[in-house]
C-alpha cells in the first residue's frame, strides 16, 4: 500500500520535542512491510525507508513558519498573517496531494484535510483536540464536509471524547474511529524511587501559556510556598505575559529522555490545570506508563483518560485540588495508583507499533 502521510509538525532533530508523536507514529507505521510512505512534513530526519514528499520551496516554507512560531500562534498574535499562512498550507497540501499517486492519504489534523485534492483517492484523517475549535466556524464545517463526500475516508480521532462531537458534525457517512496513540516502550520500563526523608516533588510539563497553565499559580501557591513539597515546572515559556512566580521551580524544556530518566521517577505526581483544547495529552500517556498518578483538571481530555480515585484525580476547584494533592502523597494510595495506571495505559494504548497496527487495518478497509 503507497501512502501519502502529511504533518504540519515534525522534529526538526532527534531531542526536539516538537512533533515528537508524530515523528513516533511515523517509525511505527514504516516497520509495517506492506506499506511504501513518502512524507509531507517539517524537514527533519525521517525513518529509514520513508521518503520525503516536499516540493519546490516547502522545506524554506516550513522553516520560515518555525520561525514565526506556527500557524495557530500567529492567528492568535496576528490573525491576518496567520490565515494567510493558513491559505498557503493549504495550497501546499493540494499541490503534494496532486503530484503524488498513493492508494491513500493519510493527513494529520483536521484542518489540513482542507487541501485534500478532487481526485478521489481514499484518506484517512486524524484528528486532535486542537481540532474542535474548527468546527464551530460553520464555512470551514462545510469546506470540510464537501471535501469528504468526494470520498471513502475515516476520521480518526485519538480521543473517544470527539467522536460525538464530529459524528454530529458530519453526519453519518462519514465514519469515525477513535485510533488512541502509542507510548515508546522505555516509559514503561521506568522504575520510581520515591525518598520519603526529600520534599514531596510534583511536576509539571507544559507550555507555559495562558490556556494551558489555567489556575495552576493560583491553585497551587498556598500548597507550595509553605509546605514541605516542591512544584517543578517543564517546558518552553511562550507567553512572556505570564510571569512564574518565585516558589516555582523553572526548569525551561526538557527532552523526553531527561523526563524519563531523570524527573518522573522521583515525582510524586504529574499535574496539569489545562484549559487548552486537548486531544489526549501525550506527556499523561507517558506519565502513566511510566506509573505517575496524574492530578488533573475536569477538562474533557483528562476526563477521558484518568479514572478518579482509581489511577488519578480530577478536580474542579481550589478545595478539590488540595485534597488531590494529600490523597495521592499517600504512600499507599500513590503506590496503588502507580500500577494501576501502568497496567490501564498498556492495556490501552500499547505502543506505535499498535498504534501503526491499528491505523494499517483502517487503511486496508479504505483501499479495498
Amino acid at each position: 500500500m503507497r501512502i501519502l502521510f502529511t504533518s504540519t509538525s515534525y522534529p526538526a532533530e532527534p531531542s526536539d520535542w516538537q512533533g515528537l508523536f508524530i515523528s513516533r507514529m511515523l517509525e511505527g507505521l514504516s516497520r509495517r512491510q506492506e506499506l511504501t510512505i513518502e512524507a509531507w512534513c517539517p524537514p527533519g530526519t525521517l525513518p529509514g525507508g520513508v521518503a520525503s514528499a516536499l516540493r519546490e520551496g516547502d522545506e524554506a516554507w516550513f522553516r520560515q513558519l518555525a520561525s514565526r512560531g506556527g500557524i495557530a500562534h500567529m492567528l492568535r498574535k496576528h490573525p491576518v498573517h496567520g490565515l494567510a499562512s493558513g491559505v498557503q498550507l493549504v495550497r501546499r497540501i493540494r499541490r503534494a496531494c496532486r503530484s503524488a499517486d498513493p492508494d491513500l492519504f493519510h493527513i494529520n489534523w483536521l484542518q489540513c484535510a482542507l487541501g485534500l485534492p478532487s481526485k478521489r483517492t481514499p484518506a484517512l484523517v486524524t484528528v486532535l483536540g486542537t481540532d474542535m475549535q474548527l468546527l464551530r466556524i460553520p464555512l470551514v464545517r462545510r469546506s470540510l464536509a464537501g471535501t469528504f463526500k468526494q470520498r471513502k475516508i475515516v476520521l480518526c480521532p485519538n480521543a473517544d471524547w470527539m467522536v460525538p462531537i464530529l459524528e454530529q458534525s458530519f453526519g453519518p457517512h462519514v465514519p469515525v474511529r477513535c485510533v488512541p496513540f502509542g507510548i515508546d516502550n522505555a516509559w514503561y520500563r521506568s522504575e520510581r524511587s520515591l525518598d520519603p526523608t526529600q520534599p514531596q516533588r510534583w511536576i509539571c510539563v507544559t507550555r507555559v501559556t495562558a490556556g494551558k497553565i489555567g489556575p495552576l499559580f493560583e491553585w497551587a501557591e498556598s500548597q507550595f510556598r509553605t509546605h514541605q513539597r516542591e512544584l517543578h515546572l517543564i517546558g518552553p515559556h511562550q507567553d512572556k505575559t505570564i510571569r512564574i512566580p518565585d516558589w516555582v521551580h523553572y526548569h525551561g524544556p526538557a527532552s523526553p529522555e531527561r523526563l524519563r530518566m531523570e524527573w518522573f521517577p522521583h515525582a510524586t505526581g504529574l499535574l496539569s490545570l489545562s484549559t487548552h483544547p486537548e486531544g489526549r495529552p501525550q506527556v499523561m500517556l507517558e506519565a502513566m506508563a511510566a506509573g505517575l498518578p496524574v492530578l488533573a483538571s475536569c477538562n474533557p481530555a483528562h476526563m477521558d483518560l484518568i479514572a478518579h480515585r482509581h489511577t488519578g484525580w480530577i478536580c474542579n476547584e481550589i478545595a478539590d485540588f488540595e485534597a488531590g494533592i494529600s490523597f495521592i502523597e499517600d504512600p499507599r494510595n500513590n503506590g496503588d495508583m502507580s500500577n494501576r495506571t501502568r497496567e490501564q495505559a498498556r492495556q490501552r494504548f500499547g505502543d506505535w507499533d499498535d498504534c501503526a497496527s491499528r491505523y494499517a487495518d483502517i487503511y486496508k478497509e479504505l483501499i479495498g
